[in-house]
């Protein structure tokens, strides 16, 4: 394991305001590879992964079903074969679950496989609570124990039970883990008020092809009949959604023809509903988008579970609208600290004010002026590159660990497109 630390002093220099032209390709889907690697401890079968996104967080992952005793080989760029035939202990290294929030994953494939499972609380993006007491509330219901041995907790269950199960809130990752656990558990498992989205759909399609039986995936309702055990196949990540996003924005927010390839623009059709009505110019294809220059003016939105509009595509918006001509209304209901950044981006000229930690009222459009800022989360992150892009004068972004967490070789890939963008190491 790599010393993590140095992993902090790793920044960008931007240099912005400049037009970008070219394509760029989508990469799987970040919130789904860190769910079907998971998966693939359900069966003692190996498993071919394709289309992996090259991401931090993926090889955190990796380190720790390795060390659990999996073996994980990599077959060719993005494609991992996963062999957990051999995992030989139940307790996850604390270490690496401090710095990897889907270690909670492993959780209901442990449980349902071998019974048990000891963790210490995940780690992973610092935007407001996100408790795990909805997954042990679930796994309690379907006959798990917990005990809490107060730096970790274990829960242990001879066998699973099915049972039925009403979150009180919508959660995707409660969704996923609970649905896998279900496929081996026994009996009959309902969710109910289930997450809805693509990424839970490609999960159960895959988990079915392999003798699960898991029956309205993607509606607020899933029901999963336990059976005794699963085999394993191939599996390729569908593109990720959120990059779609980032990217149709990237190209707006630099007045560019850009074209985005390897996506699917399904996916993400409140955005482009919402870029619609802002006056955006695009053209939809099956799997492309291509952004033009805009005149864009001011739009409201209210984050929501799919198929609402993204949480995780919320601040990459907001950043857009500082550019766009009006007011414009951000409500961000699912996470609370999650606008926090906009402190930053008026910071960089832009008109903001904090209704309260939910709502932000943006007046547009203001002037960016390059700054020396630090990424407070991911998505955020990516918003500050996109800020900086947008931007009069050179930024500098500190703290890029965090967008690298979950994007794939960025600095190259807008290299490409050319944007004037380095990495350094101090």
């Amino acid at each position: 394991m790599g010393n993590y630390q140095n992993l902090y002093m790793e920044k960008y220099i931007i240099n912005g305001g400049k037009k970008l032209s070219g394509e760029i390709a989508v990469s799987g889907a970040k919130n789904l590879a860190l769910k079907i690697f998971p998966a693939a401890i359900l069966s003692s079968q190996p498993i071919l992964v394709k289309n992996v996104p090259e991401i931090e967080d993926i090889q955190r992952l990796i380190e720790l079903m390795e060390d659990l005793g999996a073996k994980i080989t990599t077959q060719a760029k993005g494609e991992y074969l996963i062999s957990t035939e051999e995992i030989n202990k139940t307790k996850l290294r604390p270490d690496l679950v401090h710095w990897l929030r889907s270690s909670i994953m492993l959780a209901g494939p442990m449980l349902a496989r071998f019974g048990e499972i000891t963790l210490t609380h995940p780690g992973g993006c610092v935007i407001g609570q996100r408790p795990i007491d909805l997954f042990l509330e679930g796994f309690q219901k379907m006959g798990a124990k917990m005990i809490d041995n107060g730096a970790d907790y274990t829960l242990q269950a001879k066998k699973l039970r099915g049972a039925k199960i009403i979150l009180p809130k919508i959660s995707v990752t409660v969704t996923e883990s609970l649905l896998m656990a279900a496929t081996l558990a026994e009996g009959v498992t309902e969710i109910k008020n289930a997450a809805m989205e693509p990424e839970i759909v490609a999960l159960a399609e895959y988990l079915n092809t392999q003798g699960a039986k898991i029956q309205g995936a993607g509606t607020p309702v899933i029901t999963i009949t336990g059976v005794k055990e699963l085999s394993a196949g191939e599996f390729e990540i569908i593109p990720d959604r959120i990059e779609t996003g980032t990217f149709t924005i990237l190209g707006l927010i630099t007045n560019s023809q850009i074209k985005i390839t390897k996506c699917n623009p399904e996916h993400i059709e409140n955005l482009l509903y919402t870029l619609n009505k802002a006056g955006a110019k695009l053209d939809i294809g099956p799997d492309y988008i291509i952004t033009y220059p805009s005149q864009l003016h001011g739009a409201n939105i209210v984050t929501h579970e799919y198929p609402g509009f993204p949480t995780d595509l919320q601040a990459p918006f907001t950043v857009l609208m500082t550019q766009a001509q009006g007011i414009s209304l951000i409500h961000e209901t699912i996470f609370e600290g999650r606008l926090f950044y906009t402190d930053i981006l008026n910071q960089m000229g832009a008109n903001i004010i904090m209704c309260d930690p939910h709502r932000v009222v943006v007046n547009g459009p203001t002037p960016l002026y390059g700054r020396k800022v630090a990424s407070p989360d991911l998505r955020a992150g990516i918003s500050l590159v996109l800020a900086a892009l947008a931007s009069q004068g050179t930024s500098t972004i500190e703290n890029i660990y965090q967008i690298n967490r979950g994007y794939e070789n960025i600095v190259p890939r807008l290299q490409k497109l050319g944007v004037d963008i380095k990495q350094i190491n101090e």
